[in-house]
């Protein structure tokens, strides 16, 4: 079970890497909250997202993401509280003044549950990820190496796994933006304001999409 070609790795995990790469909400978010609150919310975001894209996995292996795809008004739902949950993020973000954090003022375990549960929505409730794995996991299921349904499971799971490669370095290299933008409350302000002009385009960018 699970047998397959070097061709078959090989193209695989550079597409993963690829995935794991390219720009969009759940990037934004993890070095968002890296820059803004250093490096324990960035892994706190990241591991929120890893949680919300890995339920897209179950969803695809069990065949529920072929339900999403397949019918207009469960796409529309999903696409439109998703669109709606991002632009609110976005809002809150360009309403902040840049505030400095202190020592006294760092993030807590309540703070970091938060952003985590944030980072779990923001992969939730974007359909385009669940299409995305309902269109690329089929590319790499072999026959006779073992059931469809686990090939999905498999190779989502790896997808993560790469993540654990790609992710961590980037927040970690963020996180030295920290530092820098605590004691510069004007240049803060400026990228609370991009990141949250950011997120209001990809959620207007998500509610004006099609399914494919």
């Amino acid at each position: 079970m699970f047998e397959y070609s070097l061709s078959h790795w090989a193209t695989f995990f550079t597409a993963a890497v690829l995935l794991n790469i390219s720009q969009g909400p759940d990037m934004a978010f993890i070095l968002g909250q890296t820059a803004k609150r250093g490096v324990h919310s960035g892994f706190s975001a990241m591991f929120g997202i890893w949680t919300g894209a890995f339920i897209h996995i179950i969803f695809a292996a069990l065949g529920l993401s072929a339900v999403l795809a397949s019918s207009a008004v469960a796409f529309s739902t999903i696409k439109w509280i998703g669109a709606a949950y991002l632009i609110w993020l976005g809002i809150q973000s360009l309403r902040s003044k840049g505030a400095r954090m202190s020592v006294n003022n760092h993030v807590g375990p309540k703070g970091l549950l938060a952003i985590f549960r944030q980072g779990v929505l923001v992969s939730v409730l974007n359909p385009k990820v669940a299409v995305f794995f309902l269109a690329f996991l089929p590319q790499f299921v072999e026959a006779g190496a073992g059931p469809v349904s686990e090939q999905f499971f498999f190779h989502g799971s790896l997808i993560i796994f790469v993540a654990a490669f790609v992710e961590p370095p980037l927040i970690l290299v963020g996180g030295k933006l920290t530092g820098y933008l605590n004691n510069n409350t004007k240049i803060s302000r400026w990228m609370d304001r991009g990141l949250g002009a950011l997120f209001v385009g990809l959620g207007i960018k998500l509610a004006s999409s099609d399914r494919f």
